[in-house]
């Protein structure tokens, strides 16, 4: 059986190995074995690919409590496929309004730009137009608060 090294899996996951330790002291993963000379952990296969599935969840910003979740629906199986569906969908929601916040954000900046830019030719009708985007673009900034 292969086994890997706190330092592989942290590689190979992206995790770090102090997230790795953490992640078994609060049961999302593990008891992970020890080499029986060394003390030091070993993890076998499936807990490598455990650790890949939850690397993908912190990735997308799924919480702690929404990882157990998660993995608890998977433990179960089809008979909780709604409730991971949801869980989810929820996550991609909270996920698409973050994207939205930045996009509002993106436009405040490039209209801002925009507006110095007017400024720098001297442009005044192109900086009266900024003026009125960037009025929008603030509109929209209060709609993400």
């Amino acid at each position: 059986m292969t086994t890997f090294t706190i330092q592989d899996v942290s590689r190979r996951s992206g995790l770090s190995e102090p997230t790795l330790r953490y992640y078994e002291d609060v049961g999302l993963i593990g008891p992970i074995a020890r080499d029986e000379r060394s003390g030091h952990r070993r993890y076998d296969t499936d807990d490598v690919s455990e650790i890949e599935i939850l690397a993908c969840l912190r990735a997308v910003g799924v919480g702690i409590e929404d990882m157990r979740t998660y993995q608890a629906n998977r433990a179960r199986g089809r008979e909780a496929a709604a409730e991971q569906r949801d869980l989810l969908l929820r996550h991609a929601e909270r996920v698409e309004a973050e994207i939205a916040a930045q996009r509002a954000r993106l436009a405040y900046l490039r209209e801002k730009a925009s507006l110095w830019d007017a400024r720098d030719r001297g442009d005044a009708a192109a900086e009266e137009a900024a003026w009125r985007r960037i009025t929008e673009a603030v509109s929209a900034l209060e709609i993400v608060r």
